[in-house]
């Protein structure tokens, strides 16, 4: 039988399928290829938003259209967060939270041979242990994704996750190790290295995430480390000198801002403050030549006036990301902010979301132009017209290069020499 997974959501989430895609594998299932019916349909939710879920809905819908008679499963932050509201689904056969995906299996055998629905969603527990998945391989990926942490602790106001995902459990670290050396001996160069909480990594082994990274950096065949999204406040001088020394390890920090308004963090339940984000910034910068910093920003939290959201874009419009992640608050039932008063309608949300969005646009542009001229090395990732090739270097910035020999999973120097929104273009350098 043939099986197709479909993803929603961050970076863990496309590891956990892959996980899960590998488990039907071995299973005796086979992947369906594009435009090939699927016997079976897995969607793994995310539900970090209202729109999150809607997509959820919508792609649920569409998968069992353009499959018919396929068994749906429907899995990830979605189900474990809303039980009721996905149960009230008639699309999916099987309802799988984010505790029981080892029951992927047995729960779909299950639901073929007796045709009836199969709801298997379990409360998260403190004490549990880091679920135990392992990947080899991405398909279609020159980099791969590596989920070391999950769960969260911090109950953001405005967050729905550390719900979805319960509390903070690590992957152990010759685990880590291990699944860096597999990925290795099957050809990756570069390892992106995850988490719900990715920042917290180890607090419940006596660990930190720079063990992690540097298990990760010692690894022979691997060339570059990359972290996913972090909380500026780990950033420690120490931490940053440590994570320094590794060599391997990518000059770009996705630091999560949200706001940079103080009285807005606050609310947020944040724990830092805006000028500690910058001084956090600089450091990195100092520490990191030509480093990237990314964030996500956050417009129209409960409560933020108008004053609020100036200082916030000012300070973004300050820091210079290359990269920001803009979104309208999404009120989220069980979380301390959808209760709190001053709501901010949404059309001014969306005058909001304009308006930063156009700042980061102009802070985007003004990174890529940083990059003209200089000789970086790029992970090339696909042809994406003939003899065109686009890759990323190790600050994330998109490059394109003509070539007439293959370039794809090959890392390159390349001189670069334009700029535009999108990213930058350059010239291979003669080997």
């Amino acid at each position: 039988m043939k099986v197709k997974v479909y993803t929603l959501g961050c970076k863990v989430n496309q590891y956990e399928s892959e996980a899960m895609l590998s488990a039907l594998l071995s299973s005796g299932f086979t992947k369906a290829e594009d435009g090939e019916h699927a016997d079976i349909v897995v969607i793994n939710s995310c539900t970090v938003t209202a729109e999150s879920d809607r997509k959820v809905r919508q792609l649920l819908r569409r998968a069992k259209k353009d499959n018919p008679g396929a068994a749906a499963v429907l899995t990830g932050c979605m189900v474990q967060a809303f039980p009721e509201e996905s149960r009230a689904l008639p699309e999916a056969d099987i309802l799988l939270g984010t505790v029981n995906r080892s029951h992927l299996v047995p729960d779909l055998l299950r639901f073929l041979e007796t045709r009836e629905r199969v709801v298997d969603i379990a409360p998260h527990e403190n004490g549990e242990i880091f679920e135990p998945l392992s990947v080899t391989s991405f398909s279609g990926h020159t980099r791969a994704f590596l989920k070391i942490e999950d769960g969260c602790n911090r109950f953001c106001a405005y967050c729905i996750i550390p719900y979805a995902r319960g509390r903070v459990r690590s992957k152990p670290l010759l685990e880590v190790r291990r699944e860096v050396e597999a990925l290795a001996a099957n050809g990756y160069k570069e390892v992106v290295l995850t988490g719900i909480n990715l920042s917290a990594y180890g607090s419940d082994l006596g660990l930190h995430l720079c063990d992690a990274v540097e298990a990760a950096c010692a690894v022979p065949g691997i060339e570059r480390v990359r972290l996913g999204s972090l909380e500026p406040e780990a950033f420690s001088p120490e931490v940053i000198g440590r994570m320094a020394a590794q060599k391997k390890l990518c000059p770009q920090f996705h630091l999560s801002l949200q706001s940079g308004c103080d009285a807005t963090l606050r609310r947020m339940n944040r724990h830092y403050t805006a000028a500690e984000y910058r001084e956090i910034v600089e450091n990195l910068r100092g520490a990191f030549p030509n480093a990237a910093i990314t964030t996500d920003i956050m417009v129209g939290f409960a409560g933020e006036t108008e004053a609020e959201f100036d200082g916030s874009l000012r300070f973004a419009r300050e820091i210079g990301f290359a990269r920001m992640h803009v979104f309208a608050y999404s009120r989220r039932p069980g979380t301390k902010a959808y209760d709190m008063p001053e709501q901010v309608q949404n059309a001014e949300k969306e005058r909001r979301s304009r308006k930063m969005t156009e700042t980061a646009a102009e802070s985007q542009r003004a990174f890529f132009s940083m990059q003209v001229g200089l000789t970086e090395k790029v992970l090339f990732e696909e042809e994406v017209s003939p003899g065109v090739f686009s890759g990323y270097t190790e600050n994330y910035t998109p490059v394109r290069v003509e070539s007439t020999a293959p370039l794809s999973g090959l890392i390159r120097q390349v001189r670069i020499t334009r700029s535009e929104q999108e990213g930058c273009f350059g010239v291979l350098l003669p080997e």
